[in-house]
């Protein structure tokens, strides 16, 4: 096992009815801004009860973060803190609004010049944030309890990832109640996003560390057997509770703990949601089974323990296992209502030069555990996932 240094602050607030506990998490004389993004918490009920237990505090709203929140929208927001003298935010939504929030966090005491900034160092230059909490709504990211976020500049076709220890929530609140609405689009993404979170820490090589490795295959195997079920039966709790808190596990350090990480198929991914829009968990399932395929040798040990302990296939050769464990994996995206072809998104070879040349200007030329993940590479995994 590598050696590792693990921190996580974040206080959950897990269960129905525990949108109350905000009147205890939130500091009783805070000036608040409420964050959030479009109007479905205004229909599902998520803001009067908010509202409700922040009580008597003084509460901004800033609305419309974008599901891939733009550095556009923020600095918005970064100024509204500053209009309103805000000393405490509250971020009510899915990993959009809560990843856009780590940002307004960061930006509205920045020090530098431009708080883009934050973003082209990945956030090694973030020495404080305004404090913040979060209302989950959409479990998919993990945002909820990591202290990391992905914010796009629309006017540059850039989508870049940050992350700062001074950017965990304080506390986050979890109610499985206040997703039996949302779109099976949506819950589809979740569930793949999840998925691909886990196996970017998983699917490395081995390095002898059992209780990650057993730790990230539940994961895989719960999100496999309750990711259809939320789409059958959409109000039940139990289904409801168990992808969200695989959703949290899967992205909030835990298994990420001396254990080498990928992350190449992110990489890749941001471009294409950056260059075409398509949603963030699209392009995992359009990158990932291509990714395996392309770099099957390098990854051949954890791929046959993937292949045993998730899918159950321990028959027939090394390769012929290897494959039919990543065809699995697909046909799950794929029952899950994800395609995974750029073709079922109306992309083709034609605009793959253009996300090599993204990569290479985002300075994503060394990707994966290895660093090995050339922009070569990257075109091959692009032109097999056609």
């Amino acid at each position: 096992m590598l050696n590792f240094d693990f921190y996580n602050p974040t206080h959950i607030a897990f269960g129905e009815g525990k949108i109350a506990d905000l009147n205890t998490l939130v500091p009783e004389k805070a000036r608040v801004l409420m964050l959030y993004g479009g109007g479905s918490i205004h229909k599902n009920g998520v803001y009067d009860e908010v509202k409700h237990a922040l009580g008597s505090r003084l509460v901004a709203e800033f609305s419309g973060i974008e599901p891939n929140p733009t550095y556009e929208t923020l600095m918005k927001a970064v100024a509204d803190v500053k209009t309103h003298q805000i000393d405490f935010l509250l971020a009510v939504g899915g990993g959009s609004v809560i990843d856009g929030t780590k940002f307004v966090a960061a930006a509205a005491v920045f020090e530098g010049e431009d708080p883009w900034e934050i973003l082209e160092k990945r956030g090694n230059n973030v020495s404080s944030a305004l404090p913040f909490g979060s209302v989950l709504t959409l479990p998919a990211t993990g945002s909820e309890m990591n202290s990391g976020a992905v914010i796009t500049r629309t006017s540059i076709h850039a989508k870049l990832a940050f992350g700062s220890r001074h950017c965990f929530p304080q506390f986050s609140v979890l109610d499985p109640v206040k997703t039996y609405t949302l779109p099976v689009r949506q819950v589809g993404n979740g569930v793949v996003d999840a998925f691909v979170h886990v196996m970017e820490q998983y699917l490395t090589y081995p390095v002898n560390s059992p209780v990650q490795d057993r730790f990230a295959e539940g994961l895989l195997l719960t999100l496999i057997e309750e990711g259809p079920k939320a789409l059958e039966t959409p109000e039940n709790y139990e289904v409801r509770a168990n992808l969200m808190w695989a959703a949290t596990m899967a992205l909030n350090g835990v298994i990420s703990t001396g254990v080498p990480q990928d992350w190449a198929t992110h990489m890749i991914g941001h471009e294409l949601t950056a260059l075409h829009g398509l949603d963030h968990a699209q392009t995992l399932a359009i990158v990932l089974p291509a990714m395996l395929r392309v770099r099957k040798d390098a990854k051949r040990e954890k791929l046959l323990q993937f292949a045993a302990r998730v899918w159950q296939i321990q028959e027939g050769d090394e390769d012929a296992r290897i494959e039919a464990a990543i065809s699995r994996m697909q046909a799950f995206f794929e029952q899950m209502g994800v395609k995974t072809r750029l073709q079922d998104y109306g992309l083709s070879a034609e605009q793959i030069p253009a996300i090599i040349t993204s990569l290479e200007a985002h300075r994503m030329t060394k990707l994966g555990e290895r660093r090995d993940v050339t922009p070569d590479i990257s075109r091959q995994v692009l032109e097999l996932a056609v």
